[in-house]
């Protein structure tokens, strides 16, 4: 079967978002005949209130499913900054799923050894920092340095340049105000100014640097997850997709079966997209809930190894069903399961 895992990883790699869709012909059946596959771009989803979101989606048609997964590129977090605030921000960041980049002029501040969940650290000026990491608009900008004197410097690179998906600036209310009332006066866009937020972090109170950092990673997620932060022709990443998963499908060759979230209702441990592989030892990688939503359906994917087939299971996480099994979510969930032997 054609491994469309690379091709993806190729599209994220040029920052291109990217959908793969797959046509399936029945509950279970052979992979070659029943399962057809594209890549297409991505088309946002609308909900109720208007607000859009890269979503996976399903529709059923002349007795065919066609599922759209759509990947995003890798969100990465640019921490400006290699302070004591730094280091929880680059270890949550990591641990929330961003590839984490930290800039700062030290050396001792901006070291590997200091910041080994990073997945680059540059000891640099912040303009060249800046500079040499080349800015998206799946990019996530924490500007935390040592002083405003050198948050200066580091908007005067950012706000003429490509416009991130969040940037956000630590300091007092009053300090920033002025900060930013100069950039203005310096003849910097007035729009990009004002979508800065700063003082940077949800208001939840925090006082210690752990603290801080999670409130500023609660609003880099509110900003990755929520269309209603940011502009309103954004849409946001509502898949459950793992990079890692990804790469791991486009580099492994071995006899496998790939397991995929497709429709869920109600409360499920992992959202659409979740994905992972089981070998024929029933070794996983990656997850979609973890306990009894994945015991039965890693059974399930041992025995299609090998065979070329696929099937679709409903997992049921609803109240009788679930309770005696352990099950606390009380949602259902829809997964294909197909064999992955020559991918």
């Amino acid at each position: 079967m054609e491994n469309y895992y690379q091709a993806i990883l190729q599209k994220l790699a040029e920052n291109t978002p990217v959908a793969l869709e797959t046509v399936i012909s029945g509950e279970e059946g052979e992979s070659k005949s029943g399962l057809s596959r594209r890549l297409t771009d991505v088309v946002p989803v609308a909900d109720a209130r208007g607000r859009r979101f890269a979503r996976v989606t399903s529709e059923e048609a002349d007795g065919r499913l066609t599922v759209r997964e759509p990947v995003l590129p890798q969100e990465r977090l640019i921490v400006l900054g290699g302070g004591h605030i730094a280091l929880p921000v680059c270890r949550f960041g990591a641990a929330c799923g961003f590839t984490v980049c930290v800039v700062d002029d030290r050396p001792d501040f901006a070291n590997t050894e200091r910041f080994p969940e990073a997945s680059q650290v540059l000891c640099d000026s912040f303009e060249n920092g800046i500079r040499r990491l080349k800015i998206t608009p799946f990019d996530y900008v924490v500007v935390i340095t040592r002083g405003h004197r050198h948050d200066a410097d580091c908007l005067r690179v950012l706000l003429p340049g490509t416009e991130p998906a969040y940037l956000g600036m630590i300091g007092s209310r009053r300090r920033t105000t002025g900060l930013l009332q100069m950039l203005r006066e310096e003849g910097f866009d007035a729009d990009r100014i004002a979508k800065i937020c700063t003082p940077i972090g949800l208001s939840i109170g925090a006082v210690t640097p752990s603290e801080i950092a999670i409130s500023i990673l609660s609003e880099v997620i509110a900003y990755k997850r929520l269309p209603e932060h940011g502009d309103a022709d954004r849409y946001c990443n509502d898949s459950d997709v793992e990079l890692s998963t990804l790469q791991y499908l486009a580099e492994n060759h071995d006899p496998k079966a790939i397991v995929t979230v497709i429709e869920t209702k109600g409360s499920t441990p992992r959202g659409t997209g979740a994905k992972m592989a089981v070998s024929p030892l029933g070794k996983v990688t990656g997850s979609i809930g973890g306990g009894c939503s994945e015991a039965a359906v890693i059974q399930d994917a041992v025995r299609i190894i090998g065979t070329g087939r696929y099937k679709l299971v409903d997992i049921d996480l609803t109240g009788d069903v679930a309770e005696s099994d352990g099950m606390v979510c009380g949602g259902t969930m829809r997964v294909l399961v197909e064999d992955a032997s020559e991918a």
